[in-house]
């Protein structure tokens, strides 16, 4: 099993995050050809590609930046938690892809449907979005050239903002679950229509 993880921007890219945007579409790119070839190969190796919204890492907290106000992920945030929860589940119970959080179905489904459109609001948006209004200090140290001491940790500085659970999370994981008990509920509700129709 090899579980790759994407983001919301594989899919769509925004402004501000050029260099991320584009390894994330290579990360798409590359997990799709290595899916075909391991199929070609007739391989038993499973290739799933876990998409995330935007998570409280230290990555805010530690990228060289020259924005006028403190970066921030793109709200709203979520615990790496949350990831960790759906990195699981891939594992356990492997699919093509799995979508993590709202914002990042609505990024996906928006750019298939409405690209042009995105671009405008990102354009209008995204790079208020991406910055606290606490103006940031340009010397501060960063990981840039080299690591940072110690052990930062998994959370980043955005806690207070971030959500511990995705709703639509555990609805993509547990679909099948979902899909057979709704599937169920309806056969039983047309059997109880029919005998009352009799």
């Amino acid at each position: 099993m090899i579980i790759n993880v994407g983001s919301a921007l594989c899919y769509r890219a925004i402004p501000l995050q050029a260099a991320y945007c584009g390894a994330k579409h290579a990360m798409l790119g590359f997990t799709n050809s290595l899916r075909c070839e391991l199929l070609h190969d007739r391989s038993k190796i499973r290739v799933t590609l876990v998409h995330l919204p935007a998570m409280t890492t230290p990555q805010f907290d530690q990228v060289r930046s020259r924005l006028a106000h403190k970066p921030q992920p793109v709200p709203p945030i979520f615990q790496p938690e949350v990831a960790a929860r759906a990195i699981l589940r891939a594992a356990r119970h492997p699919r093509r892809e799995y979508w993590i959080g709202a914002p990042t179905v609505g990024a996906i489904l928006g750019q298939r449907l409405v690209p042009g459109l995105l671009d405008r609001y990102l354009a209008r948006t995204a790079f208020k979005s991406q910055q606290t209004p606490e103006p940031d200090d340009p010397d501060r140290p960063d990981n840039l050239e080299q690591p940072l001491p110690g052990d930062l940790g998994v959370h980043g500085g955005f806690d207070d903002h971030a959500h511990a659970h995705s709703l639509q999370s555990w609805f993509s994981t547990h679909r099948r679950s979902l899909l057979s008990s709704a599937a169920a509920a309806a056969a039983a509700g047309l059997l109880a229509h029919s005998r009352g129709a009799r």
